[in-house]
């Protein structure tokens, strides 16, 4: 393991999904040197597979072009119709509309190969950094407590071990305040991660943490989710008895 690492970055899990398997092993050796979990796909059908079987990773570097199979921008659109799952972009392809819609859409960062290892594990390092890390462990299905379990691939909550049904926007609201629980995270923030690439108001927000709040707590109960007065919302960290 590489001593420079930052030790709060390491046991991170990050997914690699590339069709060409000499990239997929120098990314995943790069990302095992650095102390990362490390998932690997060579399609995005495999990759949306394996996050149902184990969970999302904190991270995905996603390439473009795989066919003949789904294209890393269609994995992306998949994957953030539950969550708002980091990418970083990895590919061949250099052309600047390219670049500007997978950054507008999709990802975090966008590297073009060949890359260099180091280059790539810092900008991993970067992202998670800014975005933070997820408070809870991932799983397929994510624990917060012994009242509620949240399977984000099936848009899905169990309360009290029934199941009950979430909207996409539902369940990616759920990730983004579950990512930062104990955090305020502002409202502005959550505005741009949900409809990053249309106008959105507090009031459209509301409605969606009202359904989402209605679904998951209990009034008798503490809530889960704190509104703050022109600041934003906290998800109220819960430890998950083991």
């Amino acid at each position: 393991m590489d001593a420079s690492v930052d030790p709060q970055y390491q046991q991170k899990t990050v997914m690699a999904l590339d069709d060409n398997v000499h990239t997929l092993r120098l990314v995943q050796h790069a990302l095992d040197q650095a102390g990362y979990k490390v998932m690997t796909a060579a399609s995005g059908e495999e990759a949306l597979s394996l996050i149902d079987k184990l969970g999302l990773p904190h991270l995905a570097i996603v390439d473009f072009h795989m066919p003949p199979g789904m294209s890393g921008f269609e994995f992306c659109h998949t994957v953030h119709q539950y969550s708002d799952l980091p990418v970083i972009m990895l590919t061949a392809v250099s052309d600047e509309s390219t670049i500007i819609e997978g950054l507008e859409k999709y990802a975090e960062d966008y590297v073009v190969k060949p890359f260099s290892p180091g280059e790539l594990i810092a900008r991993v390092q970067r992202v998670l950094r800014r975005i933070g890390d997820f408070a809870y462990t991932l799983a397929p299905q994510t624990r917060v407590d012994q009242r509620l379990m949240i399977d984000f691939p099936k848009r899905m909550a169990i309360v009290n071990g029934e199941s009950v049904s979430l909207t996409p926007t539902e369940t990616k609201l759920l990730y983004i305040l579950m990512r930062s629980a104990g955090k305020t995270v502002t409202t502005d923030f959550i505005l741009r991660r949900l409809w990053p690439l249309e106008p959105a108001y507090e009031d459209r927000l509301h409605v969606h943490m009202h359904r989402l709040r209605r679904k998951i707590e209990d009034s008798a109960l503490p809530p889960y989710i704190i509104s703050q007065r022109g600041a934003g919302y906290v998800f109220q960290h819960q430890m998950a008895s083991q």
